[in-house]
């Protein structure tokens, strides 16, 4: 059974001829179609999968390969792939087929993954739950009455229900991280610049982040290794060398210290998530690590901040979006201004809509300097709450999410609690800095827990070796939700 193992063995497994490209594309062709009710997929790519593996195939008989040669990939829907439509799970991008492809996206390509498709997500990345995308719901594997997470939810259930081995993820305040803990996976949001953002439609700029979203450490780190690096078409992404992430896996953690911060023990979590939280912080120190206190005093404005940010980034960028150019146009209009707002209207959903309102307003004369520049500064109040920690410590941990995966339509209705879902996660996206969430264990419902681990800028090879150690003496990686084992 083939999909039950992780990339690293099926990377040996193709290596060592005991499986073609070509078996393994058609055995997760087989599973997505067996479990199309999950919608974790909004598109499948049949036969330029098939097309790819064996070509995969013929280049590893000549001997050309890497680790990621022949491995089936999903692409959150996010990342614009030539000739195979990029929706962002929105009605205004529906039919939208991109003339070039993500930086990404050619990265993995190159690498020799096979893309087998692109995953359901919330429209424009806007959710913490993938219930805001046009096209339904995607459901969590470990329950099916539950949300997977957002807005990488069909990433996240594809991986943990095991339709591919890995993939791709975006994460603006948590969604890569959040619906990892939701799914029993791990997830990583790699520091602001680490990943070229080239190609991937833009939610709020000065936050977006690519990622993978992977089974075990193991898995992120080799995703990473070929996904990071800079790149000339992204003005945000830095110049800096990429380590090799594998390499350092299994170094020693002993002596280091790992920052305990009050304020993310000291809300009213639930027992199951603070336990499993508190157990997963004793075995790093049986490993080595060193617990210490850690104050991040800003943290509780990080929601404010991040919603006053993100949606007047939002507003500016989703103004592209008129019917002009491309994308959805409405079929009724008398005028142009008719046009523009009928098409907006009617091609973006509601959550998208609310969050280009808010952001409209925060960049409206006479509330910049109240909302907008305000939100900037506490950004900046955020920013050095982090640096202060990381001068006693080296890594930060505690939750990924305040509750585990709740059930669908719960907090449709009640936008203020959905934002909630991300408090621990968004202010690594406002500091810029690198967190990998792992699972950890089950709450009373048997739904999966996660942690965060958060480090210094450009760190990521530091926070995966820590989470890796984790790993290696845990099991809860391991776990598959039942329903999904044949």
């Amino acid at each position: 059974m083939p999909y039950r193992q992780k990339l690293s063995t099926l990377s040996i497994m193709l290596k060592n001829r005991e499986i073609s490209a070509v078996e393994l594309v058609d055995c997760f062709l087989d599973r997505i179609q067996r479990y199309e009710a999950l919608n974790a997929f909004i598109t499948i790519d049949e036969d330029g999968a098939r097309a790819n593996a064996l070509a995969s195939d013929n280049l590893r008989s000549k001997g050309f390969f890497t680790p990621l040669s022949g491995i089936p990939l999903a692409h959150k829907d996010i990342f614009c792939t030539k000739d195979l439509r990029t929706t962002c799970g929105s009605r205004m991008l529906e039919n939208f087929v991109s003339p070039y492809n993500a930086t990404i996206v050619d990265k993995l390509e190159e690498a020799g993954a096979i893309l087998i498709g692109k995953t359901n997500m919330d429209e424009f990345a806007m959710g913490s739950s993938t219930e805001t995308s046009y096209f339904g719901p995607t459901l969590n594997p470990w329950n099916l009455k539950r949300v997977a997470g957002g807005s990488s939810g069909g990433s996240a259930s594809a991986v943990a229900a095991r339709l591919v081995p890995i993939a791709t993820g975006t994460d603006t305040g948590g969604s890569i991280r959040q619906p990892a803990s939701f799914c029993g996976l791990t997830g990583l949001k790699p520091s602001y610049g680490r990943v070229s953002r080239y190609g991937m439609i833009a939610y709020a700029s000065s936050l977006d982040q690519g990622g993978p979203i992977a089974q075990c450490v193991e898995d992120a780190a080799l995703m990473l290794q070929y996904m990071a690096g800079f790149d000339e078409k992204d003005s945000t992404c830095l110049k800096k060398p990429v380590p090799n992430y594998t390499e350092g896996l299994n170094n020693s953690i002993s002596g280091l210290k790992i920052g305990v911060p009050k304020e993310f023990f000291d809300t009213a979590l639930n027992e199951s998530i603070l336990n499993a939280n508190h157990d997963a912080l004793s075995e790093l120190e049986k490993l080595g690590a060193k617990l210490v206190d850690v104050s991040l005093p800003n943290s509780f404005f990080g929601i404010p901040c991040y919603y006053v940010i993100a949606p007047a980034e939002a507003s500016s960028n989703l103004s592209r979006y008129d019917g002009v150019r491309y994308g959805y146009r409405t079929n009724t209009y008398n005028d142009l201004d008719q046009m523009y707002s009928r098409t907006r209207a009617e091609g973006f959903g509601e959550e998208v809509k609310r969050r280009i309102m808010i952001g409209t307003f925060a960049l409206s004369s006479g509330y910049y300097n109240a909302y907008y520049e305000k939100a900037q500064k506490i950004r900046r109040l955020i920013s050095d709450d982090f640096q202060r920690a990381f001068s006693e410590c080296d890594y930060i941990a505690g939750p990924t999410s305040p509750t585990t995966a709740f059930a669908l339509g719960e907090k449709l209705s009640d936008p203020i609690s959905m934002y909630l879902s991300d408090i621990f996660t968004i202010t690594v996206n406002l500091a810029g800095i690198p967190a990998i969430s792992m699972p950890v264990g089950f709450d009373t419902k048997k739904l999966p827990i996660g942690l965060q681990l958060i480090g210094r800028s450009f760190d990521e090879a530091g926070l995966l070796n820590v989470a890796y150690k984790y790993q290696q003496a845990t099991d809860w990686h391991l776990h598959l939700p039942e329903g999904f084992l044949k």
